[in-house]
C-alpha cells in the first residue's frame, strides 16, 4: 500500500494522452495498481491501441487521485469507492467541477511557487 502523499501531487502537464507509467508517476502509485484498479471501477477506462496499450485522458488522471484519496487517505474499501463513485454519477457535474477547480488551484500555486524562485 502507497505511503501516504505529505506533498501535493505533481501538476498533470498540458497533453490529451498519458502511458500508464506516466499516470503511475504523477498519482504516485505502481502500474499494476492501474491495471487493478480498470478491473474494479468502470469509471476507469483508457484508451486501449496497438498491442493493448492503455493511454489515459485528464480526466482518467484525476480519477485516478480521486480513487487514490478515497482508498488510502479516507480510507474506503474497493466496494465503499464503488459506491461513493456510483453516488457520485447523480451529481457528476458539480463533483467533477469542484475536482478539477482543486487540480487548477493547486496547479497555478506550483507555477506560482516556480516563478517566484526564478
Amino acid at each position: 500500500m502507497p505511503t501516504q502523499q505529505t506533498e501535493p501531487a505533481p501538476p498533470i502537464p498540458d497533453k490529451r494522452y498519458f502511458t500508464i507509467g506516466e499516470v503511475a508517476s504523477l498519482c504516485g502509485l505502481k502500474p499494476h495498481v492501474l491495471r487493478y484498479w480498470e478491473q474494479e471501477f468502470e469509471q476507469l477506462q483508457p484508451v486501449k491501441r496497438r498491442g493493448n496499450r492503455r493511454y489515459y485522458q485528464r480526466q482518467d488522471v484525476l480519477l485516478v487521485r480521486q480513487l487514490s484519496h478515497l482508498l488510502y487517505e479516507q480510507g474506503f474499501t474497493i466496494a465503499g469507492a464503488r459506491q461513493w463513485l456510483d453516488g457520485e454519477q447523480a451529481d457528476d457535474d458539480n463533483q467533477r467541477s469542484q475536482q478539477l477547480i482543486r487540480q487548477t488551484i493547486s496547479e497555478l500555486e506550483q507555477l506560482l511557487v516556480t516563478l517566484k524562485s526564478v
